[in-house]
């Protein structure tokens, strides 16, 4: 069985793991390691994660299957880029499903998910940064109707960037 319920302060650190596990798993050979585990370390903790759960403009909700946590998304509504001439676009943030669970294609349905709570949001379109590498996750995107629209590099360390498609799915 599969549900999909808001996150609050007292699921932080299921956000930590989950989210620590699943961004080594896409982006971890992307930059030494160091750099990894520092960005991680930064971006990825308790404080963090209760910080941005307070805030009511971050939407968190997690995916469980079998009453297990097994991924997440964080979505921001009316989230304006300066090369997007809509209004009251959402950006996805994040969209995280642990890779052992990746072939229960459950990530589409968080995604879905994601899709409908932005236009009961009166949103008119989707966007989002995607690592150039991450093939995977390009098709998926691409299947759902994203268009690249741009390129933006993303800083995971002082050090090192990786190369990011900034893509948007119009409703």
């Amino acid at each position: 069985m599969t549900e999909i319920i808001r996150a609050g302060e007292a699921d932080a650190e299921v956000l930590v793991q989950i989210g620590t596990n699943s961004f080594k798993e896409s982006h971890g050979a992307s930059a030494p390691k160091e750099d990894i585990d520092d960005y991680v370390h930064s971006k990825f903790n308790l404080v963090t994660f209760k910080a941005e759960l307070t805030d009511t403009n971050n939407h968190f909700y997690i995916i469980y299957h079998d009453s297990i946590p097994i991924g997440y998304s964080k979505i921001i509504m009316n989230f304006a880029h300066p090369s997007i001439e809509l209004d009251h676009v959402a950006k996805m943030e994040r969209l995280y499903l642990l890779k052992e669970f990746h072939h229960l294609k459950l990530g589409l349905e968080l995604f879905n998910f994601n899709v409908s709570l932005s236009k009961t949001h009166g949103q008119s379109g989707l966007h989002l940064f995607v690592y150039t590498e991450n093939e995977k996750a390009l098709a998926f995107y691409k299947k759902a109707g994203f268009k690249i629209i741009g390129h933006f590099d993303f800083k995971i360390s002082d050090r090192h960037t990786n190369p990011n498609h900034h893509m948007l799915l119009v409703y």
